[in-house]
């Protein structure tokens, strides 16, 4: 059993996992015809037990959808954690990528590199097919935009391309210094958005030096931002057991 397993199940048996729990549903793929993109994506939709038809639920969209459930184990932590009472019911949209009709066809590293056109998919395809089928909060202060890595730094892209539509980022070790650097220049010039931020970095393995010099410029325009260090590489063992934290940030219950 890899290392980030144990990790994972650790902190599952912490918030109480050991006891039963209602599910929530994951739902199979879902195939989106995009015009701005001009190919096809597919996606998963996570929806908490006990979903209210006329509910108005937060929403986190999770880039490299397929690792965070797979690897992440973000499902289960999600299931534990509402039924725990210690996070709000959230609807969660795993984005996958990969070309759905070839797997073997990886598109991310041309998405999540402040691509315009990714953004507009987001802004004016995917956000609009999730609130015409799902009960969502139409507020953009409840809506999240997550990544690891290169997915990490399509986050922080949407904090300055998509800042009407995200009131939060979830950035796990934010992987491509190239446009982290370009990146902070514009965060720099900018005053702060309203917008929160979780944001997580390893060892010196993982870009430590440019996530903490990112860092520092968030801080010095007063964002809202929960930070979080560890000695981890960049791999799941260092993301796997911050998703939690992740989610807390901006889906508490307190």
């Amino acid at each position: 059993m890899k290392k980030y397993t144990l990790l994972i199940i650790f902190k599952m048996l912490l918030f109480g996992l050991n006891q039963a729990y209602a599910a929530g549903d994951l739902s199979k793929n879902i195939r989106i015809e995009s015009e701005v993109l001009g190919y096809s994506l597919q996606y998963r939709v996570y929806t908490p037990d006990g979903m209210a038809a006329d509910g108005y639920y937060p929403t986190i969209y999770v880039a490299d959808g397929p690792e965070y459930i797979k690897y992440g184990g973000m499902v289960s932590i999600m299931d534990s954690l509402i039924a725990e009472g210690l996070m709000k019911p959230v609807i969660a949209v795993f984005v996958d990528a990969r070309d759905p009709d070839d797997l073997r066809k990886n598109r991310r590293n041309k998405q999540y590199c402040c691509n315009e056109d990714f953004a507009k998919f987001f802004i004016s395809e995917m956000i609009a097919t999730i609130e015409n089928n799902y009960p969502v909060s139409r507020n953009n202060q409840d809506r999240v935009i997550q990544g690891a890595s290169a997915g990490g730094v399509n986050a922080a892209c949407f904090g300055i391309m998509a800042t009407d539509e995200f009131g939060g980022l979830s950035m796990h070790s934010p992987g491509n210094q190239r446009f982290l650097r370009k990146m902070g220049k514009e965060y720099a010039k900018n005053n702060a958005f309203p917008i929160k931020i979780f944001m997580s970095v390893g060892n010196n393995y993982d870009n430590r030096k440019i996530v903490r010099r990112f860092k520092s410029i968030l801080d010095k325009k007063g964002y809202d931002m929960n930070f979080i260090q560890n000695s981890k590489d960049h791999g799941w063992s260092n993301w796997g057991p911050l998703i939690d934290d992740a989610l807390l940030t901006f889906f508490a219950t307190d």
